[in-house]
């Protein structure tokens, strides 16, 4: 049985964002970072209400996070502080097309989120519960997070596969509990594996759609768009030519967009349109969280037209 999107109640959504925050350290400096936090900042720039919940050090690091996460009211008691494992920094290098690559060090102090109440309460009172695959490499942290799932909010998986930081049972399991699933080309391919290497993209997202149970399946293909299998229908967007600066943060910036179209109950097709212009728009800047120029955005949009 598939899991499809629910109907939407009334526009006071709230979208509780789960997992790692983080300093991501590029060759220009060190930067917040951290890809449930980042959408939860680009919500909130698309005008979603969202909060992060998270674990972050009694470190220095973790007190500059916290003041960042302050800056973008995101700090509240979902903002869980730990004691012993230290805030997380990432080692990030970008190659000849500024694509990104990550060395993330284990264990953190999102390694071992806590189901305290008051994260239990934002689960149940959350229309929409966005998670990844990176926090969920610790028992703790992935434990919590199936007991935040076990309500009827709107699920989507960001499929966000950083090596060795993984294990494909557990991609498996959190995208048979999702109603929304994205992930990239690259990602795709490792999920179908070798024997499924031969079949065709589309037919690699219809078996993996059908094996997991998901109403929607979205893949993002740099800068050649976006393909979605959307309840048994596929929508493709070719993308926009842009100036890349880098990566980070451009898909996180597609998947606020693709979820504010969703609960906007926009067109596929618009949906589609509008997360790849916001994504291209994020890869044209240093940095994963840009402030917005809506005219630039919409410049973008209308490359097609």
């Amino acid at each position: 049985m598939y899991n499809f999107i629910p109907k939407i109640k009334d526009m006071n959504q709230q979208v509780l964002c789960f997992g790692e925050v983080l300093w991501d350290t590029l060759p220009e400096g060190k930067t917040p970072g951290g890809a449930p936090m980042n959408v939860a900042i680009h919500l909130k720039q698309q005008g979603i209400h969202s909060t992060m919940a998270s674990r972050i050090g009694s470190d220095e690091a973790g007190r500059e996070l916290i003041q960042f996460l302050r800056v973008h009211d995101l700090y509240s008691d979902l903002i869980q502080e730990e004691e012993k494992l230290p805030t997380c920094v990432v080692g990030v290098e970008l190659d000849e097309k500024r694509q990104a690559t990550y060395t993330i060090p284990y264990p953190v102090s999102w390694d071992n989120i806590q189901p305290d109440p008051a994260l239990l309460e934002a689960a149940n009172k959350a229309s929409v519960i966005v998670f990844g695959s990176l926090a969920s490499r610790a028992e703790t942290t992935r434990n919590t997070l199936m007991e935040l799932l076990k309500n009827d909010a709107l699920k989507v998986f960001d499929v966000n596969i950083r090596a060795p930081h993984f294990e494909m049972d557990n991609l498996k399991i959190l995208g048979g509990m999702s109603n929304i699933i994205k992930m990239n080309s690259e990602e795709l391919d490792m999920l179908a594996g070798t024997e499924l290497a031969h079949l065709s993209q589309k037919e690699k997202i219809s078996f993996l759609a059908d094996y997991m149970g998901v109403g929607t399946l979205c893949i993002t293909r740099g800068d050649s768009g976006a393909i979605a299998l959307i309840e048994g229908v596929f929508y493709e967007h070719p993308g926009f030519k842009i100036d890349v600066l880098d990566t980070v943060g451009a898909g996180d910036a597609f998947l606020a967009a693709f979820i504010a179209g969703t609960l906007q109950a926009e067109s596929p097709n618009a949906i589609l349109q509008k997360a790849c212009a916001v994504g291209a728009f994020v890869a044209s800047h240093r940095g994963a969280n840009p402030g917005y120029d809506l005219q630039k955005i919409l410049e973008i949009s209308r490359q097609m037209a």
